[in-house]
């Protein structure tokens, strides 16, 4: 039986994706007590990575839909580490995103609103979290953004 933000997704047309493999050493989350750490997720929709600084090849409305990918890889992590039940996250309690940023660029946080929105709209008031948005001069393929994020879970 679907649960209350499975519904939620369908009601909000959102499709996750299936949680991405990590692409080295390293795990794609790791639970400690009713902690669920989840690497950083890059930049991605259907047409493969989204790349580009932001400031220079993309501008602020891009960026922030770059980060609702990383917002819904994220998900679809904690979704893994839930057992396949998002009903189990209690809180969405940090997110922390990079953004892939020209020099002069200080519209990091409205990058990262992209995200955050998301969180907010999947979990409502449990979705509302601590957050940093930095700027970075190169992330890992060139990709815009990527975020990590940290959920409390039963």
């Amino acid at each position: 039986m679907p649960g209350r933000i499975d519904a939620r997704l369908r009601e909000l047309a959102i499709t996750l994706p299936d949680a991405p493999a990590p692409a080295a050493n390293y795990v794609p989350f790791v639970r400690s007590g009713a902690t669920v750490y989840v690497s950083g997720q890059i930049s991605r929709d259907a047409n493969g990575l989204v790349l580009g600084r932001l400031g220079a090849d993309l501008d602020v409305a891009a960026g922030a839909a770059a980060a609702r990918t990383c917002a819904l890889a994220l998900i679809a992590q904690a979704r893994a580490a839930c057992g396949g039940d998002l009903d189990r996250i209690v809180r969405v309690v940090k997110l922390t995103g990079f953004v892939n940023s020209a020099p002069g660029f200080v519209d990091q946080p409205k990058v990262v609103n992209g995200a955050s929105d998301v969180m907010v709209a999947v979990f409502g008031e449990a979705g509302r979290h601590a957050r940093s948005a930095v700027g970075v001069a190169a992330l890992p393929l060139g990709v815009a953004v990527e975020i990590e994020a940290i959920f409390e879970v039963a």
